[in-house]
């Protein structure tokens, strides 16, 4: 058997959210190191306020402990946590290490739901700016195509059978309605996060009361201070030991919506890319499959779905835990947290640069989107048809008929492989004698107001969404 305590890493699971699919951006604020430094920085933070209202704690204290914030030595610390099965006073050991002047006053009147808590809504609090920004990039992007083929006809589609035309352009706007949306729950649900504050055991901040001498005022100016030092601006009104668990629900079931519009998004493209009317970018020297070098499959597309289904799920986890809380807190919510939080955020920012990517590099197929577009405009065009001959004076339930009768004729003969004769059909019918069938059938007539729905759409509610978030994604490369 292998005793070897430092093994080697490819003998171990490594995260593929991390090494394979979520952004360095991401990746380093669910860090140990960021993760360690920010707990060191709690404590600092509560050991100032502490100071700046009366309790005899030196400046050079405080300078000791400034002065050690960074590097932490992990090794040590994972030492400790062997002896002590508690990873909160383990590495309080390690950081009072560092500063044996400072030892005595750091974590005064805390307990570890101070630092872990504090801490989580701090990391949830930046993961959420991150994500913000990546929705605005994606939401710009997607803008600027949907612009651009605004005016390209496409086969509409309701039931996944073929419906009235509406164009690309508009389409795509769809989608970042749905992004939009997203935007606004994202950056509502950031406003909202506080710090948990200095709360204490059970939520009644006894041991700072006792710290302070009974002076409420004081315990009161206390919690204030630390909430503004940790960057928010209050804290919960009240917990009990930890912050309510419905927190990270509602934060989990926003990063789930995303999701859910990711992966409409992705099964849209996959469905276009099926009739060749969009491809996701593919590059030179990209295999699409192993066995067929033919292959352009929309992979990028289909890990997109993948991890949001992954995100999805993760929400249901986060709403149990919230649900299982029991009175002023139990231990069973922290093994589903430390899981659930990092995954959720890290999954959440895979499928935001891959979106970004797809969107930056859409690609539109004019000929798939025309030769589609063709096969269906006779049917496309019976609503038109109907009204105009209605309007020559033709009785609108007659004319109803025989079309219903004329494109069940025309279906079927295009069932045994001939072409679409609905035009033919109905040009030799004296019903039609007064209609214009070959303008009818103009493929640009079709759309109704779908160009200046885009133009009208990205004028107002995108450009005043984005001017919400005016922090846009790092360029983030995919890693595969």
């Amino acid at each position: 058997m292998n005793t070897d305590r430092h093994p080697d890493p490819r003998d171990l699971w490594d995260n593929p959210l991390a090494s394979r699919y979520a952004s360095a951006e991401m990746t380093r604020l669910w860090s140990d190191n960021h993760r360690y430094m920010l707990w060191r920085k709690t404590w600092l933070a509560l050991a100032e306020a502490e100071a700046e209202l009366g309790l005899p704690i030196s400046q050079g204290q405080l300078a000791e402990m400034r002065a050690h914030l960074s590097p932490i030595d992990f090794a040590k610390a994972a030492e400790y946590e062997r002896k002590m099965r508690h990873d909160v006073f383990a590495h309080l050991h390690a950081f009072a290490d560092d500063c044996p002047s400072a030892r005595p006053i750091i974590h005064l009147g805390a307990t570890s739901a101070y630092v872990t808590d504090n801490v989580d809504l701090i990391l949830m609090r930046e993961s959420l700016d991150l994500v913000a920004a990546r929705l605005a990039t994606v939401i710009e992007r997607l803008a600027a195509k949907a612009v651009e083929t605004k005016d390209i006809v496409c086969l509409g589609r309701t039931h996944l059978q073929p419906a009235q035309p509406t164009t690309i352009g508009k389409r795509l706007c769809l989608w970042i309605h749905d992004l939009i949306l997203d935007l606004e729950e994202v950056t509502h649900r950031r406003k909202l996060l506080r710090a948990r504050g200095v709360k204490g055991t059970t939520g009644t901040q006894a041991s700072f009361l006792e710290l302070f001498a009974g002076d409420h005022a004081k315990v009161r100016r206390l919690d204030e201070l630390v909430a503004q030092k940790l960057g928010f601006h209050s804290s919960y009104e009240v917990t009990g030991q930890t912050y309510t668990r419905k927190v990270d629900s509602q934060v989990c079931a926003a990063l789930a919506g995303v999701s859910e519009s990711t992966h409409k998004t992705g099964n849209d493209l996959r469905l276009a890319a099926a009739w060749g009317e969009l491809e996701e970018p593919f590059e030179t020297e990209q295999v699409g499959s192993s066995a067929m070098p033919y292959k352009r499959n929309p992979m990028r597309a289909e890990r997109m779905c993948g991890l949001a289904r992954f995100v999805m799920g993760l929400a249901a986890t986060a709403g149990q835990t919230a649900a299982t809380q029991w009175l002023e807190r139990t231990l069973d919510d922290s093994a589903p947290r430390r899981l659930v939080l990092p995954q959720a955020f890290l999954a959440t920012d895979a499928q935001l640069v891959i979106y970004a990517n797809i969107a930056g590099g859409l690609v539109v197929l004019p000929g798939g989107i025309r030769r589609n577009l063709e096969a269906h405009l006779p049917f496309l065009a019976s609503e038109k048809i109907l009204m105009a001959a209605t309007t020559a004076g033709g009785d609108r339930q007659t004319l109803h008929e025989a079309l219903r009768t004329h494109s069940h004729a025309a279906t079927l003969r295009i069932r045994e492989g001939h072409p679409n004769d609905l035009a033919q059909r109905l040009a030799a019918d004296p019903l039609f004698q007064d209609v214009d069938i070959a303008a009818a059938m103009r493929a640009d007539n079709l759309a109704g107001r779908a160009a200046q729905q885009v133009e009208d759409f990205v004028a107002e509610a995108v450009e005043v969404a984005l001017a919400t978030c005016p922090a846009r994604g790092p360029e983030s490369a995919l890693k595969v």
